[in-house]
Order: structure tokens, then C-alpha cells, then sequence
């Protein structure tokens, strides 16, 4: 490991208990297929979920909130119109946004609506699965082609594996840059870049994409960690402490031969054992 690599670990602990001490007040708009497995990833992680959508009440809530969630996993005008309400004022009162573009790439709604928020507001960081993030870089004009999304899954053909890791990094980063924000592309490797440092992480198993809601839990603790830090060093012990979580989820699950319905369980009682003691000793990271 090298002293880069080394110095992302030790700033663990500092962090990790400023998340826990914050407690941060994260305002989630989201699906209403996931929203209790979000709040409870949150309320797991150290964080204060805040699930509002009517407009009446909005830029009350943005502004005493830590950080802002949009997932466009299932839209509507009015969530559309809630998500731009949210977005302003939370540039207004220099509040952190993090996007989570669900499913961008499949339909021109999601496109619409994703480079609506990208090109209009400031935000902080966006956490999807790398057919989402090259859809956006497609979007942008980054990238010239990318393949057709599969639903709000990855594309076979864009699953990020060793092969491909540099390409992708390098995509990551210039997008990062390009956007001045801090992008985090979940799979199997996951890479985190703000266009100056880039990382992968390899944790998780296997067994995450078979629940719904573990990539809509992570950009809400993604959230909640932002607003309890920064956004670089939040989005790394958040995507640490998910991705340890599913690997000990997973021994609990095949030590007592059960399935998906307890892995969930235990994905969500493991975030809130996390420590820093374990995310440091458990961590699998190096720079790109």
C-alpha cells in the first residue's frame, strides 16, 4: 500500500466520528420502492432521515437539512418539480446534493430530468453504476457512445472488472472534472474520483444486487456521510462501510444457510456496527 493509499485510511477514524456526532439531518427524495430501506440505512450509518416531497414544505426542510438526496428511481411532475425546488435551495443555503440518476440512459425522462439537475445546480456528488455514469458522460459529451442501460441495473458489458479498470478510471475522473463534482461508480470494483484523486475499492459480494434498494441505500448514506464530512472522504467510508457490511451479511447468511430476506437484514445491522477499527482493517483500496 502506498503512502497515498495509507493516508485515505487515517483519515478514517477523524471522520468516521464526525459522521456519528453529526448525526446529519439527511433530506431524501427517493422511490417509494426503497424509501424504509433508505431511512433505515441512514438511521444505521449515523444519520437523521428526512423523507418530505410536498412543495409546500420543501425549502423549509432544505434549509435546516445537512445534505440533500435525489433518486430519480421513479419519477413523477411533481417529484421532478420537488427535486428542482430542493436543488435551489440548497445551492441557496450551500447545502451538499448528492444524485442518484436511477435507470439514466434508459428512457428520455431520466435523461431530461438528470442533465435538468446537473446543468442547473450545484452538485456535490453522484453515485450510480457505471452504465448510469456513462450515460451521463454520454449526456455531456465526454463519452461517444456508451451501451443501452439495463432497466436501473448495469450493462453486462459495462461491468467494471480488471480488464477495464483503467479506462474506466480514467472516464470517472474526467467526468468528475468536467463536472466538478465527486462521482462514485458502484459494481463489483467500485471507483471514487473528484477528477484529481482516484480510487478503487475492491469489497462487497456478490450477493448485494439481489436485494432491491442496496445501490438506493448507498448514495443515502453516501448522503448522510457527506454531510457529516466532505464530500471525497464521506463517499469513501460510505461505500467502505456498505460494501464491508454486505461481505459480513453474507458469512452471517451462509453460516445459518439463508437467503436474500436475511441478508438484508443483516446488511442493515452490520452498518450499524460499523467502526472505524474495522473499515480500516477490512478496506481493500488502491489508487488509480
Amino acid at each position: 500500500m502506498t503512502n497515498s493509499e495509507s493516508n485515505l485510511l487515517n483519515k478514517i477514524d477523524e471522520n468516521l466520528n464526525k459522521i456519528k456526532k453529526k448525526n446529519a439531518l439527511t433530506h431524501c427524495i427517493t422511490n417509494s420502492v426503497t424509501i424504509n430501506d433508505c431511512a433505515n440505512a441512514v438511521l444505521a450509518i449515523g444519520g437523521s432521515p428526512f423523507m418530505a416531497e410536498d412543495v409546500e414544505e420543501l425549502e423549509e426542510v432544505v434549509t435546516i437539512a445537512d445534505v440533500l438526496v435525489i433518486n430519480i428511481g421513479k419519477l413523477s411532475k411533481d417529484q421532478i418539480k420537488a427535486m428542482k425546488i430542493s436543488s435551489k435551495t440548497a445551492n441557496d443555503t450551500n447545502t451538499p446534493i448528492v444524485l442518484d440518476p436511477v435507470g439514466v440512459g434508459v428512457t428520455e425522462l431520466r435523461n431530461k430530468t438528470t442533465l435538468d439537475l446537473i446543468n442547473n445546480y450545484d452538485i456535490t456528488a453522484i453515485r450510480g453504476n457505471i452504465s448510469e455514469i456513462k450515460a451521463i458522460a454520454k449526456l455531456v459529451g465526454v463519452l461517444d457512445e456508451s451501451n443501452t442501460a439495463k432497466g436501473v441495473d448495469v450493462n453486462a458489458d459495462d461491468i467494471i472488472t480488471e480488464g477495464n479498470l483503467k479506462a474506466n478510471g480514467d472516464l470517472i475522473c474526467e467526468l468528475a472534472d468536467k463536472l466538478n463534482t465527486v462521482i462514485l461508480a458502484s459494481g463489483p470494483l467500485d471507483i471514487l474520483s473528484d477528477g484529481k484523486t482516484t480510487v478503487v475499492i475492491d469489497n462487497g459480494d456478490d450477493m448485494m444486487p439481489l436485494i432491491t434498494g442496496s445501490g438506493c441505500m448507498l448514495s443515502s448514506i453516501v448522503g448522510s456521510c457527506i454531510g457529516g464530512s466532505n464530500p471525497f472522504d464521506g463517499s469513501l467510508i460510505a461505500i467502505l462501510a456498505m460494501n464491508i457490511a454486505g461481505e459480513k451479511a453474507r458469512a452471517k447468511v451462509d453460516e445459518r444457510d439463508e437467503g436474500t430476506g436475511s441478508f438484508r437484514a443483516y446488511l442493515i445491522d452490520y452498518l450499524y456496527k460499523t467502526d472505524s477499527e474495522t473499515l480500516i482493517s477490512k478496506a481493500n483500496i488502491r489508487l488509480l
